[in-house]
């Protein structure tokens, strides 16, 4: 039994109450006499999840030292992310993972040099999406990632389109790489659920926003543009998905770790980046909580919810485990 000042849960912050070991909610004076008792000072929360990181290009166990209890794999060699999110290891945070990205013959990301072989797989037809789907669902993806990039060679809406329902099929909810004109509009239409990225190239229309809002989750990936310098791309993402949030949308707070100069654990400039564009405190909390997450977070000093104070104090949140002892 987990005993804290206070219990970030639910989306209501709890003071007199204790969490048991299936993260029940017990008030503290309902505890029976001897009952083994372990005492947080602070806030204790569900664990905080990264909806978008690349373990090849970031050292997971300082993101989980960062706060981090799970992560979004959203592109990398299946093998080599399989074998870190099947370690037994507590000191990685649990990986979630979308195998390689599926793309056009050429197309985005087998032109990048950060981009290792075999981290994408081409599509080169509708009739081999069911085979290019099946082949990652084997690999042990619980995601499929799709790109979208006008900067080079797209797949047709066709083949885009039988992408998405072979993974469909499999219930396999599909995250596409959206940049560039067209692309937010292809995804939609194909029935993607996710997109990697809050579009940033161009205001996105509004009836296309509402439109998403109504069936589709953006990942926020706010901070690329400029990390931490303001840029004419940071502000379209962010109006893009205050739009996209004053329509409904639902938001994951997602990093793009590994993508330049992002801190390797809770990122406060992306939490602000999100108050920007108009989500609360609870809400971007809401946006942080892996569901079935079973890793428990924790802020030493206690949860801040004070908007002017939020993004930084919620940067000192730690990992609950094992090796934590902290002081009461």
């Amino acid at each position: 039994m987990i005993v804290a000042d206070s219990v970030w849960w639910d989306g209501r912050l709890h003071t007199g109450m204790a969490l048991g070991a299936g993260h029940e909610l017990t008030p503290i004076a309902e505890i029976p006499a001897g009952m083994a008792r372990r005492k947080v000072p602070g806030t204790v929360l569900p664990g905080l999840c990264d909806a978008h990181v690349h373990s090849a290009l970031v050292d997971l166990a300082t993101v989980r030292a960062g706060g981090i209890a799970s992560v979004w794999d959203l592109g990398g060699v299946p093998a080599q992310v399989r074998a870190l999110s099947e370690r037994a290891d507590p000191g990685l945070p649990r990986i979630r993972y979308a195998g390689p990205f599926l793309t056009a013959p050429g197309g985005y990301p087998s032109d990048r040099a950060w981009a290792p072989a075999g981290c994408w797989r081409e599509v080169h037809s509708a009739a081999d999406a069911a085979e290019a789907v099946a082949a990652v669902g084997a690999e042990g993806a619980t995601l499929i990632k799709v790109t979208a990039h006008a900067g080079g060679p797209l797949l047709p809406a066709t083949t885009l389109t039988a992408l998405v329902a072979a993974a469909h099929a499999r219930e396999l909810p599909v995250v596409v790489h959206a940049e560039g004109p067209g692309t937010v509009g292809a995804a939609y239409e194909a029935g993607a659920d996710v997109l990697a990225h809050t579009p940033w190239t161009e205001p996105v229309d509004d009836g296309l926003s509402r439109a998403c809002a109504a069936r589709m989750t953006w990942i926020s990936t706010l901070d690329i543009h400029g990390w931490g310098t303001p840029t004419p791309e940071r502000e379209t993402a962010i109006a893009n998905l205050r739009r996209f949030h004053e329509h409904g949308g639902v938001v994951r707070y997602g990093t793009d770790l590994g993508n330049g100069e992002l801190p390797p654990a809770i990122n406060p400039r992306e939490v602000r980046a999100l108050q920007e564009a108009g989500l609360s405190p609870a809400e971007i909390l809401a946006a942080m909580v892996e569901p079935d997450e079973p890793a428990l977070s924790w802020i030493p000093g206690g949860l801040e919810l004070e908007p002017a104070k939020f993004a930084d104090v919620l940067a000192t949140a730690r990992v609950l485990g094992p090796e934590v002892r902290p002081r009461a």
